[in-house]
This record gives C-alpha cells, sequence and structure tokens, in this order.
C-alpha cells in the first residue's frame, strides 16, 4: 500500500495537468473587430489574452452589429463578439441561445449603455440642484439660446439618429417647452459634441442628450440630470422610443443591455478561455476615459490595448488566473 500512494497521489496531479493543457489550447478563434472604437479596444484586448495567456490562435475579423450576430447563428463564426449592443437584435440572439447556437459570456459595459440628459460637473459644483429637472427647470434661463434670447436652449439628439425619438418624446414628457426650452437639432454627432466642448472652454451652462460609453465624456465632466422618475422600462419600450408616442410620460432611460456573445461552440471547446470572457467587463467611466485618451492620441484598438493592460493591471488580472496573468504580462513586456 506504501508503494501505491505516490502513483494515487500523482493521478490528479496528471489529470489537473491534462486539464490545465486542454484549457490552454484552444485552437483557432476569431473575434469581431466592430467598427467604433470601444469595441475594437475590447477585441484587441481579448486577442491578446486569449493569444498570449489561453495558447488560442486568435484573429480579428471585420464585424457590425446585425452581420456578425447574424453569422454566428447561421455560419457558427465568428466565434466572439465582444461588444453587442444585444437589444439591436434581441429576438434573434435569444432564439440563438435557446437553439444551443450561441452563449452570452457576461456584460461587456457593467453599467450597460447609458444615455440621459446632462449638465457640466461645473455648473453641479456651484448649485447641487442643477443636477435634477427641478433645479434645470427653475434655472431655464441660465441655458442661453445661441440664436434666440427669448428662449432657453436644449441640445437634441441629431436628426435621422434613433435616439431623436427617445429625446423629443422625454423632452414632452419633462414639459420643457413650457419651461421655455427649445429643442436644438444639432445637425451631427460632433455638431453636438462640439457644443459640449464650446460651453467648457468657455464655463458657460449647457443641456442636452448625449450617451456613454464615448470620448466625449471622458473628457468632460458631464452630469446626468435626475428626473425623479426612476426608469419605467414598459414606458420607455412602448411609448418613449416610439415615433407614434402620443403622451409620452417621464422615465429616466433604461441601460442598454451589452453583452459578450460567444458561439456555443467555442464556449464548449475552451471553458477556461469563456470563464475569462464572463468575467471580463468594463465600467463606463474608466472606457470613457480610454475613449478620449485614443481619441487624443489617434490610437487605435491595437495600441489602446497595449496602454491598457500596462497601465491598468490591477483590473485585467482579476480577470484571469494568476498563471495565465504570468503570461500575458510576459507577452506585455516583450512587446
Amino acid at each position: 500500500m506504501k508503494s501505491m500512494k505516490p502513483m494515487l497521489m500523482a493521478v490528479p496531479l496528471l489529470l489537473a495537468s491534462a486539464f490545465a493543457q486542454a484549457d490552454t489550447n484552444c485552437g483557432k478563434v476569431t473575434i469581431a473587430d466592430m467598427n467604433w472604437s470601444s469595441a475594437s479596444l475590447i477585441a484587441n484586448i481579448d486577442r491578446f489574452i486569449l493569444e498570449n495567456g489561453y495558447g488560442c490562435e486568435a484573429e480579428l475579423v471585420p464585424g457590425d452589429t446585425m452581420p456578425t450576430g447574424t453569422a454566428m447563428i447561421e455560419k457558427g463564426e465568428p466565434d466572439i463578439a465582444p461588444e453587442m449592443w444585444s437589444n439591436a437584435m434581441k429576438d434573434a440572439l435569444d432564439k440563438g441561445v435557446a437553439e444551443k447556437r450561441l452563449r452570452f459570456a457576461g456584460n461587456s459595459l457593467s453599467d450597460g449603455g447609458e444615455e440621459g440628459f446632462w449638465v457640466p460637473q461645473y455648473m453641479v459644483d456651484k448649485d447641487p440642484s442643477l443636477a435634477t429637472i427641478e433645479g434645470v427647470l427653475k434655472n431655464a434661463a441660465m441655458f442661453k439660446h445661441p440664436e434666440d434670447p427669448e428662449q432657453s436652449a436644449f441640445y437634441g439628439c441629431p436628426a435621422g439618429w434613433n435616439c431623436q425619438i427617445s429625446s423629443g418624446n422625454i423632452f414632452t414628457a419633462l414639459k420643457l417647452k413650457d419651461a421655455g426650452f427649445d429643442l436644438i437639432d444639432p445637425g451631427s454627432g460632433a455638431g453636438l459634441s462640439g457644443s459640449i466642448a464650446k460651453a467648457y472652454a468657455r464655463q458657460e451652462p449647457w443641456f442636452g442628450y448625449y450617451w456613454a460609453p464615448t470620448a466625449v465624456l471622458g473628457k468632460y465632466k458631464m452630469v446626468k440630470v435626475d428626473f425623479g422618475s426612476g426608469v419605467d422600462k414598459e414606458e420607455f419600450i412602448n411609448c418613449s422610443s416610439n415615433i407614434d408616442c402620443l403622451e409620452p410620460k417621464v422615465t429616466m432611460y433604461p441601460p442598454s443591455l451589452v453583452q459578450t456573445v460567444t458561439t456555443e461552440d467555442f464556449a464548449a471547446k475552451s471553458p477556461a478561455a469563456y470563464d475569462y470572457l464572463s468575467k471580463r467587463s468594463f465600467k463606463n467611466d474608466k472606457m470613457n476615459e480610454l475613449l478620449a485618451w485614443m481619441e487624443d492620441n489617434q490610437a487605435d484598438g491595437d495600441v489602446a490595448m497595449e496602454y491598457y493592460l500596462t497601465n491598468n493591471k490591477s483590473d485585467w488580472t482579476k480577470w484571469v488566473s494568476a498563471d495565465v496573468a504570468v503570461k500575458v504580462q510576459k507577452a506585455l513586456d516583450n512587446l
């Protein structure tokens, strides 16, 4: 019996070794590199960690929400969509999961996509009441209209964007027109962000619609105005976001679900790599900051990946095991 003890002890060690070996050889993996900055950054982070930490042969492929989701459901590729705004094709994705074609790994953005009506932080620092819609309405005269001194300015979502409908309906529900506000169409995303930049440069009042994560909210500290209503998701879906909504009621914007989606084949074949994806998530404040850095430095997803992993070790090491962290750090040191 004594001679059997070392052999018996070796069995779990051998099994553990085999399991670790299997986990670190996940084979070829395709990752959708979506055509916006935050998704491209996450895709590059996933490529680097899966390659260097899990032994995957990771490849980035061009992606966008609808075509990527459809291809994953119908063709089983790409293997990973790192930042899928799920509400855009919720029914199809849910069906893909039910049919064991897809799996939701976790939330790419832990706060979800964020929308709201905002004012600059410097205004709230001077008057905390401006963080509420009551405070904004009482001080409507502060928000000078650029073309009409008789009116106050509210900068809405650009014409033709989906958010034009919801921001217009919520503008109506809050009775902003009765308080003297004019709903200004900024003409474009650049026009909207430019109006914030201009107000910041002059430290002037600004009130309007915006969303996160974005470079703009990384550069310019803004406060989301509290409507005092909470979120009424049914009201938002059935009326606020509907062009035919005749009597909108006040509601805050519900967060948009932003998830990491994988194929079922990948998740089953590579459980350790899938586990990493289930833990990898960003808060909007951090992503806003990273997007601002990317814009200021004209950095693409690959450059931003190196910047993030180098400067945020305490964050990304929570997503992986200690041995994987060592491998990733070693690869990072060799860049």
